[in-house]
């Protein structure tokens, strides 16, 4: 099991229709989860861009920026989570492919409600 500690910084503005930008740690979805129901109520497709976040709303995009490499991706918000100290988000496989942090199994991020 892997354990990681560190601080995310939100800056909620969400709700007032301001874009909402948080940093932190961004981690993906173990293969296990492939094809369990969200909390969306959607199965979970490890090619599609989705990922899971503790407060925005379901279907929200957000651009999700690896903050040590620059590679961007857009998913959309279609469960709960993470449930790990200092995550921010939890993506899909295929978006974490896109930031290149597959190896690494985490990143530092900025999230960004489009």
């Amino acid at each position: 099991m892997l354990l990681v500690s560190g601080c995310a910084s939100r800056d909620t503005r969400h709700s007032s229709g301001a874009a909402s930008v948080e940093e932190g740690v961004a981690s993906y979805y173990a293969d296990r989860y492939q094809g369990r129901q969200t909390a969306s109520g959607e199965r979970f497709d490890q090619q599609a861009l989705t990922a899971a976040h503790p407060s925005l709303p379901f279907g929200t995009r957000v651009r999700v920026t690896h903050l040590d490499n620059g590679r961007e991706t857009v998913v959309r918000i279609n469960d709960r989570g993470p449930f790990v100290r200092g995550r921010i988000i939890d993506l899909s496989r295929r978006a974490a492919g896109e930031l290149d942090m597959l190896r690494s199994g985490t990143a530092p991020v900025r999230v960004t409600a489009e």
